[in-house]
């Protein structure tokens, strides 16, 4: 074969096989690509350009109340009455045996000097991790008013009674829902879940038996060992407060600055 011909030969079959000539075949890997792999342009705002000037008030250790519960009921309430949707979301993280770490956003439901108090399925991941490794961190992401607060501490089950004094305080529906959910595990359809609560709601016709409350459900309390108040200001320069256990303090706490 003359070289233009091998040339005319290479430059027929690469057409014919990308389809561009007329009545051309179809090359079987573009027959089977994923949309995914058509290059199509996401556009996007740029992460890396987000950038927000945090203009409040500073925050000094002398300001602060002399425990960290007392400190986060005085933080709490401005951010309810900040605006904030939901203050009492909070990003709850745990890990399992190995230390693979896991987060989701639960609903803080009390705190006293105890700790702060959320309930969950046992069985959900986050209940067998805390099974595994009672440690968990606690996140409140107060944006709006440029503050966190962060909880660092060991984590126990509530007594029944607690649980019980919550479960009959929430929602008809809510009730329910604990029961139908086998939290945490893989459910073949939307249409099942609905069955379900749907068999529930006719066993328990609102207004009628009290709904049990489930053994596999219940409380937790993270006893704080460390928490840190964090409020947003110029330039990255926050400040970082932390509250930290020590017993033989006379309030029981120390206060460090952290670098920001």
């Amino acid at each position: 074969m003359s070289g233009f011909a091998f040339w005319r030969y290479r430059y027929m079959r690469r057409t014919v096989i990308s389809g561009t000539l007329p009545g051309a075949r179809e090359h079987p890997r573009r027959r089977h690509a994923s949309p995914c792999c058509n290059n199509v342009p996401v556009h996007h705002p740029d992460p890396a350009a987000m950038r927000k000037q945090y203009r409040a008030q500073g925050l000094v250790a002398t300001e602060l109340a002399a425990d960290p519960l007392r400190q986060f009921a005085h933080w709490f309430a401005d951010a309810a009455a900040g605006g904030i949707d939901e203050p009492n979301a909070m990003v709850l993280s745990t890990a399992d045996a190995q230390g693979r770490p896991s987060s989701r956003t639960v609903l803080l439901k009390s705190f006293d000097d105890r700790g702060f108090v959320f309930f969950t399925n046992y069985g959900s991941r986050k209940g067998t991790e805390l099974t595994e490794n009672p440690h968990a961190s606690l996140l409140f992401p107060w944006h709006p008013i440029a503050r966190q607060v962060i909880v660092d501490g060991g984590v126990t089950r509530v007594g029944e009674d607690e649980t019980e004094r919550y479960f009959r305080s929430r929602p008809h529906g809510s009730q329910l829902g604990a029961w139908a959910s086998a939290q945490s595990t893989v459910i073949g359809s939307r249409e099942e879940l609905e069955r379900r609560y749907a068999e529930l709601v006719a066993r328990y016709p609102e207004g009628g038996e009290p709904v049990p409350v489930p053994r596999f459900w219940g409380g937790y309390r993270v006893q704080p060992e460390t928490i840190e108040f964090w409020q947003g200001r110029e330039n990255r320069l926050h400040d970082r407060l932390r509250y930290r256990s020590a017993p033989e303090a006379p309030t029981g706490w120390t206060v460090e600055r952290l670098s920001p």
